[in-house]
């Protein structure tokens, strides 16, 4: 078997290699965005045939750092493609943002497999994805913890049709019970101080407005071909049910397991499979109980904004994601508060116009125009 992994200086690629290297899997390209340094001890560490950063400075000092190696490095756009289109069994993605969508279709070109974990492939292209994938006769297997929790399950039913709803749980992030008018004081580091898991800036902050729910729920309508009103958001604190899926019949099927990123990466890489993991076993009795809430929509109205992009359709999913890429950036360097992240989404939403499907060159244009109206409207106060 052989893997690739894109996205590897991340959170999600950092516990990959780790899984590969736990079930003994050889690495044969590695991509990232600008990190020379990690990349060059990740190379060191997974000796890949090819190491590939989208920043052509970092990648000219990484040709640099490996000089002593028969690593092949490249750089730019072009260069993580390459890297994402080696023929391989199982390619990750966990590259972060619409930066990954173009590797997503390389990686389906190449691999045989492809274990994604950037939703945002899903979020904007996602029926261009599922067809390329069917029409390749490729597998896309989900690593979000959700997502796989989902696809694990739904392996208890051979028929479509069995499936009435999908119960997508969300832990509620760092400010679960929290009003709007308390939200309007929260900082950047209270936003980053999740409670239960270790995961990159933006996507913690996702996880903090419920954004990454609402994103996860548009990626759940496509990897699972169901309608927005065959999924439920349950606000599920402790973390430990990762999804669940009601049957027909009134059966309910849930998926439970420590939150560890490492389970649902494996279980992506080795299905129909199980191996054995070093990760922590789940303790029931330590945990005593577990709690369920629905979730609080006007605290927290960007995942009813997600919600109605995944009605409004595939050209809103794409503004959608594009003016929240933009906005968390902005509250990243502290150039907006939190609460007004909803308000600068809400306003592309409203005024940036799409028809249609888009095509993958529209994505970008929509994207980029719907980050320059972000910017734009937050530069003269929202």
């Amino acid at each position: 078997m052989l893997a690739s992994v894109l996205g590897c200086t991340g959170s999600i690629g950092l516990n990959a290699i780790d899984v590969l290297e736990h079930l003994s899997i050889p690495v044969a390209s590695l991509a990232a965005g600008k990190n020379s340094v990690m990349m060059e001890q990740l190379a060191r560490r997974c000796r890949p045939r090819i190491a590939a950063l989208f920043d052509e400075k970092a990648a000219a000092d990484l040709r640099v750092r490996l000089a002593d190696t028969d690593i092949k490095v490249l750089g730019g756009e072009d260069g993580v493609l390459e890297a994402a289109s080696i023929e391989t069994d199982v390619s990750i993605n966990a590259i972060v943002g619409i930066a990954g969508l173009r590797p997503t279709f390389a990686a389906l070109s190449g691999s045989k497999r492809v274990a994604l974990a950037n939703k945002e492939s899903l979020v904007c292209a996602g029926p261009a994805i599922m067809k390329y994938a069917k029409r390749l006769e490729k597998e896309i297997i989900p690593v979000d913890s959700e997502h796989s929790a989902i696809f694990q399950t739904l392996q208890s039913s051979r028929r479509r049709q069995d499936l009435k709803k999908i119960l997508l749980t969300a832990s509620g992030g760092p400010f679960l019970g929290m009003t709007s008018e308390e939200l309007k004081n929260v900082s950047l580091e209270d936003a980053l101080r999740h409670p239960n898991w270790s995961m990159g800036r933006k996507i913690t902050v996702d996880s903090a407005s419920l954004m990454n729910k609402g994103l996860e729920f548009i990626e759940a309508m496509c990897l699972f071909d169901v309608g927005p009103d065959q999924i439920d958001v349950v606000i599920h604190k402790e973390s430990i049910i990762h999804s669940m899926v009601e049957f027909v019949d009134g059966s309910v099927i849930a998926q439970l397991g420590v939150a560890d990123m490492k389970i649902p990466i494996q279980y992506a890489i080795t299905y129909p499979y199980r191996e054995p993991t070093n990760t922590k076993p789940l303790n029931l009795f330590e945990i005593g109980r577990l709690s369920f809430y629905p979730p609080d929509f006007d605290a927290f109205p960007c995942l009813g904004l997600a919600m109605r992009a995944a009605r409004e359709g595939q050209g809103a999913c794409v503004r959608l994601n594009a003016a929240n890429e933009a906005a968390v950036g902005l509250f990243l360097e502290q150039k907006v508060k939190f609460v007004d992240i909803p308000i600068l989404i809400e306003y592309v939403i409203d005024h940036l116009a799409v028809h249609g499907e888009p095509s993958l060159t529209e994505i970008f244009e929509i994207d980029a125009e719907a980050r320059r109206m972000v910017h734009e409207r937050a530069a003269i106060g929202r």
